[in-house]
């Protein structure tokens, strides 16, 4: 193996930096030359792409945020929006060009560093002839087959800290307080932030929650003398017999997910204060939880994943993605990943939600947290 490429695809994460540089620097120890394509598959499809240099601009990577290939999160080239001179639109499938890019340049392996529609278009182009090996990115932690993905310490650390700021304000205003924070259709960054920083209520996507239920905590909370809670929300919690609440739907056209989530923590909130009469407020956590410098857990893990991608490609092992279990890292086939029964240039949805007998759900239980139920 002579020459690989690395695309970063989907949304920032704390790590993606230090995954470039592991992936790099091992290229460079045993002779092979590192391209990065700009904007994620994008940049595959524009044959967009940049030398990696272990010396020169991917050096001095590894404590920093975003990724400097940058990334793209509504770019399906299987399924690729075309607006036409007149104006129309038509989505065409545009991944021969891709194809095309990758032999004509030489690669012979491209890494594709994303999470659940990234590793997908990386399945699909897998079938069609390409070496690529998918390293698990979200902060959501919601890549199926893998424990921890890098980036997800990072956003519960930043979760957490903001929790331990709300616990002043709320205790010094005697205010019910409500975080939203990130996670889509996976409750991790909720459930974990609220047991690390104390909440009283965590509300995710797995147990749709009875807001009587949140009630009846915070009066027994003010009952015991406690004049103040802290309700964690993740963005995808919804109401039984509810829907999650949607900022938007958007037109980037099918195998992307369309939907934008936001106003959950809100509606808490409000709730919360019609029912209670305490004041409550809601803040929304944002994009605050993926931006910005890496724990220091995260980047010894983003290290270990891209050293693992590179030695798996000298392996001649494709079409896997790198995995963590139980502390070491491995490898799993795409077509696990994504669905074996996935139609190309589709979404898919095999996401890993939290369990509702995994441990970090006894956990809050034990420790008296209302989870909605």
């Amino acid at each position: 193996m002579k020459k690989i490429a690395i695309l970063t695809n989907g949304g920032d994460a704390p790590g993606l930096n230090a995954v470039i540089r592991a992936i790099v620097k091992t290229a460079e120890t045993n002779g092979i030359e590192a391209y990065g394509f700009i904007e994620g598959y994008k940049g595959l499809l524009n044959n967009d792409y940049v030398r990696l240099d272990p010396n020169g601009n991917a050096s001095g990577i590894l404590d920093k945020g975003g990724t400097i290939i940058g990334t793209s999160n509504n770019t399906n080239v299987f399924n690729y929006k075309v607006v036409k001179e007149d104006g129309t639109v038509e989505y065409q499938d545009l991944s021969d060009k891709c194809v095309e890019n990758i032999r004509n340049a030489g690669f012979e392996c491209i890494f594709t560093l994303g999470g659940d529609g990234t590793q997908k278009s990386s399945r699909d182009f897998c079938l069609k002839g390409v070496n690529c090996i998918g390293v698990p990115k979200t902060i959501d932690n919601d890549v199926a087959h893998t424990e921890t993905t890098f980036g997800y310490n990072t956003a519960v650390s930043v979760a957490m800290e903001a929790l331990d700021r709300l616990h002043t304000t709320a205790s010094a205003h005697h205010r019910v307080l409500t975080l939203e924070v990130m996670g889509r259709y996976a409750g991790w960054i909720a459930l974990e932030s609220a047991i690390a920083g104390g909440a009283d209520v965590a509300l995710i996507p797995e147990i749709p929650y009875d807001i009587n239920k949140v009630v009846e905590k915070i009066e027994r909370r003010k009952q015991n003398g406690k004049a103040f809670s802290i309700v964690v929300v993740s963005e995808g919690a919804k109401p039984k017999d509810g829907e999650i609440s949607i900022k938007k739907v958007l037109d980037d056209g099918a195998g992307l997910d369309n939907i934008r989530l936001g106003g959950a923590g809100e509606l808490v909130a409000d709730q919360i204060e019609k029912l209670t009469g305490m004041t409550t407020r809601n803040t929304v956590l944002g994009y605050v939880q993926r931006g910005g410098t890496p724990t220091s857990f995260d980047r010894v893990l983003s290290t270990r994943y891209g050293v693992k991608a590179m030695e798996l490609a000298m392996q001649g092992i494709f079409k896997v993605l790198v995995t963590y279990k139980g502390g070491e890292m491995g490898y799993v086939d795409l077509d696990d990943v994504v669905g074996r029964d996935a139609k190309v240039g589709a979404a898919s949805s095999k996401n890993r939600t939290v369990p509702l007998d995994h441990d970090l759900v006894k956990v809050a239980r034990e420790l008296g947290m209302c989870l909605g139920d």
